[in-house]
């Protein structure tokens, strides 16, 4: 629910957060949904463009396996989600990148897939990485299902019954991802084709157009399921628990280098979120419906995090500091003087001084809820096109250039690299199975042949070591005439000095480092919720959960259910 807003920022000026906070690990790896979450800005759009939701095809057969075809049709343009149902043996079954089959396949289709193109892509996209897709499919992607989950709705619904809640909300999904596949991979169309489309032009747009379409064909899947085991009795699962079940999604280190291999982006996207922040902080006396409607949510939050669970010891402990926290929280808020000058600020800072990181930021997106016309029109700075066009200035002085990193980079100039602790880890890509890792550059074997420039911080501190040396009046060009192994810290570095959110300020190869962090980092931007992870390198999490189907969105609850009233009864 967003509220019109015409007050306007005041003289107040409210300092974004620094880099040197918001771009560590840990708090990064604290980040919380937004209504600036890629899924939200998408489902905003759909609602307020209107978007036609139909299913042209659904040919399945009582093997549950078969087509189906779904489309949105919007001004001047179709998408299509191409679905492959596949019957397969539990021992065929999983996450791993390098699995072969897979309970659904799906492609997103540029238009309306004609019955030839529909027998190209059956040939092709159930095999995903060994297949080939075309410039008419946009993203490629499967799915397994929640073996246990499924089998339990079936049987209910084949019975005429409707689920137990608490079975619902122990897993939260039906089916969940393995990888959603875009940007030009296996032939299909690169990103720069398209990222001049207007519902194209925040980040990831395609890959959640996708997700939330598969939403649709999981639930049809399901009831198609109990049909077939049961056709005199089955009952249809009641909306209300179809939009309590998102998409799952399994993520490990192959998202983690995203962030460090785009740093431009990571700015804009970082910023943007700070950007909001700001704004609302600097609201003098800002509009009283906007002031309940977040009362309102900081009450309804509590059934998502009571309902966020994980079995994995550091997140059972960020949760337990979240849910205490929140208690504070609660309190400090319904004694809070709303009427003072400048409340959210005055509400943000004493959150930073009094809670943890956890729930200070869960406090930020809580903050940014009610403001929609204030903020969302930043949605709009996310993306780039500039980063793999940068060139470096080779005319930058080396004293200028040494100030500048000096500055930006001080926390890894600070660090003790000759301490084999905090060079203990080296990324590279598995050979066998396709996948990035992370291994000990002292313990295997020839490791350091393989190793990705992933660690910005240890290759700044050795630029800086060999530029300190020259004069202050020399060029970065003659510099890299004769230290070329330096290129590419240079050229990321220029790019930092300019966005101060790019980079972030931790050991990406220390001992201790925890790679989760990361992946929620990315994955909160997406929009997801209940980050589970299932070790300090992978995670399971659901998107769209509690989000409206597609036949039901609308304006008034396209932003309305990320923090639900209260569980389905």
């Amino acid at each position: 629910m967003t509220l019109n807003f015409d007050d306007k920022i005041s003289e107040f000026d409210v300092t974004l957060r620094p880099p040197e906070k918001v771009m560590r690990l840990s708090r990064l790896g604290s980040f919380h949904q937004s209504r600036l979450s890629f899924l939200r800005i998408l489902l905003r759009r759909i609602s307020a463009e209107k978007w036609k939701f139909s299913r042209k095809i659904f040919e399945i057969g009582d093997d549950c396996s078969g087509t189906a075809v779904y489309t949105y049709q919007l001004s001047g343009r179709a998408y299509s989600l191409i679905a492959f149902a596949h019957k397969i043996s539990d021992n065929e079954r999983s996450d791993r990148v390098i699995a072969t089959k897979w309970d659904s396949t799906f492609t997103l289709f540029d238009g309306i897939p004609s019955k030839k193109d529909i027998n190209r892509l059956k040939h092709n996209v159930p095999n995903q990485e060994a297949g080939r897709v075309s410039e008419k499919e946009i993203t490629l992607s499967r799915a397994n299902k929640s073996v246990r989950l499924w089998d339990y709705v079936v049987n209910c619904l084949s019975n005429g019954q409707q689920p137990d809640i608490q079975e619902i909300e122990k897993v939260g999904y039906m089916m969940r991802t393995t990888a959603v596949y875009g940007s030009g991979k296996f032939g299909a169309v690169d990103y720069t084709e398209i990222s001049n489309r207007p519902e194209f032009g925040t980040p990831f747009q395609a890959e959640m157009l996708t997700v939330y379409m598969i939403r649709a064909f999981v639930i049809d899947l399901l009831q198609h399921a109990a049909k077939v085991k049961n056709p005199n009795k089955y009952v249809q699962l009641d909306s209300k628990f179809c939009e309590m079940l998102g998409v799952g999604n399994s993520t490990g280190l192959g998202m983690a280098p995203f962030l460090i291999n785009h740093p431009q982006l990571l700015n804009n996207w970082i910023s943007a979120k700070e950007k909001a922040l700001a704004r609302i902080r600097g609201l003098n006396e800002p509009k009283k419906a906007c002031i309940e409607l977040f009362k309102n949510y900081i009450k309804r939050s509590n059934y998502l995090i009571e309902s966020w669970n994980s079995k994995h010891e550091l997140q059972a402990l960020k949760l337990d500091g979240l849910r205490r926290d929140k208690i504070i929280l609660d309190n400090y808020v319904e004694k809070f003087n709303f009427n003072s000058s400048y409340p959210f600020n005055t509400l943000y800072e004493w959150a930073e001084q009094t809670l943890g990181e956890e729930a200070q930021e869960l406090l930020v997106s809580l903050i940014l809820e009610p403001f929609g016309e204030l903020i969302d029109d930043l949605s709009h700075g996310m993306s780039d096109t500039k980063q793999f066009t940068t060139k470096i200035n080779g005319s930058m002085l080396v004293g200028e250039f040494l100030k500048k990193t000096e500055k930006h980079y001080a926390y890894a100039l600070k660090i003790n690299w000759n301490n084999s602790k905090n060079n203990e880890l080296a990324w590279y890509v598995s050979e066998e199975k396709l996948e990035p890792r992370l291994g000990n550059r002292f313990k295997e074997e020839g490791i350091e042949f393989y190793e990705q420039p992933l660690q910005p911080s240890r290759d700044v501190a050795r630029m800086h070591l060999d530029l300190s040396k020259w004069e202050n009046n020399k060029s970065i060009a003659e510099f890299l005439m004769k230290h070329p192994e330096h290129r590419h810290i240079i050229r990321r570095c220029q790019i930092i000095f300019n966005n101060p959110y790019a980079e972030i300020q931790d050991n990406t190869i220390s001992s201790d480092v925890i790679p989760i962090d990361l992946l929620r980092a990315k994955l909160s931007f997406f929009g997801a919720f209940h980050f589970d992870p299932r070790s300090d390198r992978w995670v399971r999490i659901n998107m769209f959960k509690g989000a409206p189907l597609p036949q039901t969105l609308d304006n008034e609850n396209c932003d309305n259910w990320t923090y639900p009233e209260q569980s389905a009864t």
